[in-house]
């Protein structure tokens, strides 16, 4: 059970071992809300709001959306899902990759914590 997709731990986790950084959002939506968690992933560089629903009522079992204003990806993109790799590959193809050597040098955890410190 702690291996879907649909679990927030384990969910970042594999990001975060992917060398993705993700911040958490909120996890405690309405019985009645399909909607299960919501990260950021990249933040304070593509900022990719990524919601997982569970039981979306027009995409099937587990869909996770991926949405940032129209800045690296075009609209909404919703993935009907059980894999992270999917969702990986999906950053990738909008060159959301988090391996740049800015990222490696952990420059970007450096100007977030500075901004967060304020």
């Amino acid at each position: 059970m702690a291996n879907k997709i649909n679990t927030l731990g384990y969910f970042v986790n594999r990001l975060r071992s992917s060398g993705y950084r993700v911040e958490k959002i909120f996890n405690n939506f309405g019985k009645m809300d399909p909607r299960v968690w919501t990260i950021v992933i990249d933040p304070n560089g593509a900022s990719i709001f990524c919601t997982c629903y569970v039981n979306h009522p027009d995409r099937g079992e587990t869909t996770v959306e991926l949405y940032d204003g129209g800045q690296f990806i075009p609209g909404k993109v919703k993935l009907v899902t059980n894999s992270v790799e999917v969702v990986m590959e999906k950053l990738n193809s909008f060159d959301i990759i988090n391996k740049t050597a800015r990222y490696n040098n952990n420059e970007y955890t450096k100007d977030y914590n500075k901004q967060s410190s304020k």
